[in-house]
């Protein structure tokens, strides 16, 4: 969110590192209590019952009783006649409560030494009581005052959304001690605890399922409309809902460092992060006051002292419309983009280059494809057995978390190949491994690594041919065989790149670390314009380099093995960033699926997103500057600008709304296949 809706605009306190945080009434930064979650560190009051939500409230019970009063004013001049001093009596004391809690705030504001929007609504109040004519100084005060509480209510979106998170974790679980279940906090789990998951419950934490096997809806945190199954060995986490099994989960992280924490984190800082528009009102804010209140001292003395004019014109100059033209914005798209599981950690990547970028540069394994490899082929040289092979490989690999290590050990144990000690281990990362097996130096890894490393191999090499990934074992500098790789291309991907073009993307590019014949054959599946084979990870940064050249590139990777080519990008966009760290760091965009329709929705919402802002500006300025030609010229009252000033924000409010719905269709449709594939099972099911 903007702190430039906090900073400029009418009634704001000015405390805005504190209405970042969710708000508790202790007027500090809120934290957690460790004993209690929901409540503040500080002050122990329940989240969403502090600062921002106390003065909401007092300012709509302000707006209320002066309102009912203005009205009371009014309704003895039309039924009581004779009772003129009471419907003077009620309009002023109206008056008095519509106006005070605006020019509290001017007065706090001055004497804090800023002069910004407020004092130009507490002068207009003022310059109206000056008239002494009260039920008019009350109808704009009640009109400026319900769009202060609208502006406060939409500014106040990171607030709402770190409280909507912190609902999805519960504040208690069932700890499993000795076989038994016992109720605790949340706050008193640590890392290796054991918890015991419902059927309807929530996850509280981060967690491995120990036992059970269950589906749980993750929508919360990946924007995935399909549940997920999950069985011994798999993820879970925090604010996630288990559906249709109880489960054991052991604890692997606490607190802050969840991927919820992370989640929450990352929406404070789009929030509170600025796009250029903001950047530019924030420049010339200070100066639009002071030019206000001189052009009102020209129109006073033109008007030979016309204080109506001078009324109307101080009302329709505070430029709510301007100030909440990107807030609203940022906290809808925002929104929008958290729903579909799209993670944005500085709105301006969303609207400023988002929106422009011309350019995708995709890695293959774990983006295009699942990344899950399978070993595909043994190819031992003369006088090695398979067996051999598949044994130095998997001692070698044991030591490393590599899609081609994870392959190679997953067989080994398949056909029960238990790996041998190995010392002096060593990985270099993206090319292969290395490592001391029985008095012997073993190499395994791509070919350009051991051709690096002095090793010889076969003039004619098998992936040519086949089109697998290849990784190649040498001992002692002599090679002794191969093994072959095939990945899956997700189903997905097609209809992502499709989508992309149908943008306007012009180049959709490809880079891996895969030979080039590998490559070739995953580019033509896909319909990718152009690609690179044999990339090390400083190769694909020097590729996004190359064509940064001729416009904005945006690297899309799995987060893990692409941290410099994801910061190397205009925009890097990091894929199944749950529960991942390293994703959440490196990129400036986090998808919490694996699912890449996701950026073809992306692009579209920051296209939105980017119109709808100028668009409102627009309409913002143009607002302020009609208003003061009216006002100037005496062709608008002090009531009618009020009033034009309260639409003008709704109006404001209501295009930047149009942004939470953008993908809606996309996850509906996405739910409603699943049903329908739920449905024809049952009904193979009854048939059966």
């Amino acid at each position: 969110m903007s702190e430039t809706a906090h900073k400029h605009g009418p009634g704001c306190a000015h405390d805005h590192a504190q209405e970042h945080a969710p708000a508790c009434g202790c007027g500090h930064h809120h934290e957690a209590s460790p004993d209690e979650p929901t409540r503040c560190i500080s002050c122990g009051a329940p989240i969403g019952e502090g600062v921002g939500h106390g003065r909401s409230m007092g300012r709509i019970g302000f707006a209320v009783v002066g309102g009912f009063l203005i009205l009371n004013s009014y309704l003895f001049l039309w039924l009581l006649p004779g009772q003129a001093f009471a419907a003077e009596l009620c309009a002023f004391i109206g008056a008095v409560i519509l106006a005070f809690p605006i020019i509290l705030t001017a007065i706090k504001d001055l004497c804090e030494g800023r002069v910004y929007m407020n004092e130009l609504v507490a002068l207009a109040i003022l310059a109206a009581f000056t008239s002494a004519d009260f039920r008019e100084a009350g109808i704009i005060a009640f009109f400026l005052l319900v769009t202060i509480i609208i502006e406060t209510h939409t500014a106040s979106g990171a607030q709402r959304s770190i409280e909507e998170l912190i609902r999805l974790a519960p504040d208690t679980a069932r700890k499993l001690v000795n076989g038994e279940a016992t109720e605790v906090k949340v706050s008193e789990l640590v890392i290796g605890d054991v918890i015991n998951v419902r059927p309807g419950d929530n996850f509280p934490i981060d967690g491995v399922i120990v036992n059970g096997v269950s589906a749980v809806n993750q929508a919360s945190i990946t924007g995935e409309s399909l549940p997920v199954d999950k069985t011994v060995g798999d993820d879970v986490f925090a604010g996630t809902q288990n559906l249709s099994g109880s489960v054991d989960v052991r604890i692997t992280k606490v607190g802050g460092d969840t991927t919820l924490g992370k989640v929450k984190d990352m929406i404070l800082a789009a929030e509170k992060s600025k796009t250029p528009v903001v950047r530019l009102i924030d420049k010339y804010a200070a100066f639009y006051t002071p030019t206000i209140l001189m052009l009102a001292i020209i129109t006073w003395w033109l008007s030979n002292g016309d204080m109506e004019r001078v009324i109307t014109l101080l009302v329709i100059a505070c430029p709510c419309a301007v100030v909440l033209a990107t807030p609203t914005t940022v906290v809808a798209s925002v929104a929008a983009a958290a729903r579909l599981g799209i993670l944005v950690k500085n709105v301006s990547h969303l609207v400023e280059l988002a929106s422009r970028i011309r350019a995708f540069i995709f890695d293959k394994t774990g983006t295009l494809t699942e990344g899950q490899l399978a070993v595909a082929k043994l190819g031992p040289v003369d006088g090695v057995e398979p067996a051999e092979l598949l044994m130095v490989a998997s001692s070698i690999e044991a030591n490393s978390n590599h899609p081609t290590a994870l392959a190679i050990q997953k067989l080994a144990k398949e056909v029960g190949i238990k790996p041998q000690t190995v010392t002096d281990f060593k990985e270099t990362p993206g090319t292969g491994v290395q490592g001391m097996l029985d008095g012997k130096l073993m190499h395994v890894g791509r070919a350009i690594w051991l051709k690096a490393q002095n090793i010889a191999l076969p003039e004619k090499q098998p992936e040519e041919s086949s089109g697998m990934s290849v990784v190649y074992v040498a001992r002692d500098g002599k090679l002794i065989g191969w093994i072959g790789f095939r990945d899956k291309i997700r189903p997905e991907s097609a209809e992502a790149i499709r989508r992309l073009k149908e943008l306007g993307i012009k180049r959709c590019a490809m880079v891996t670390g895969d030979r080039e014949s590998v490559a070739k054959g995953v580019a033509a599946k896909l319909d990718i314009d152009e690609f690179k084979g044999d990339c090390l990870p400083e190769g694909k940064v020097a590729y996004i380099e190359e064509l940064k050249k001729n416009s904005l590139v945006a690297f899309v990777g799995d987060g893990v093995n692409d941290a410099p080519a994801l910061a190397a990008g205009d925009l890097g966009i990091a894929m199944g960033a749950i529960g991942s760290d390293i994703a959440i760091n490196s990129a400036s965009i986090a998808l919490m699926t694996n699912d890449l329709r996701r950026i073809p929705m992306l692009i579209m919402l920051a296209r939105k997103s980017s119109t709808i802002i100028h668009q409102n500006v627009a309409f913002g300025f143009l607002f302020v500057l009609c208003g003061i030609v009216l006002s100037v010229f005496g062709w608008m009252g002090p009531i009618a600008a009020a009033i034009f000033h309260t639409c003008s924000t709704l109006i404001i409010i209501f295009n930047s709304a149009r942004l939470l719905r953008t993908g809606e269709d996309a996850t509906s449709q996405e739910l409603s296949s699943w049903r329908r594939a739920l449905l024809q099972e049952a009904q193979q099911e009854a048939k059966q």
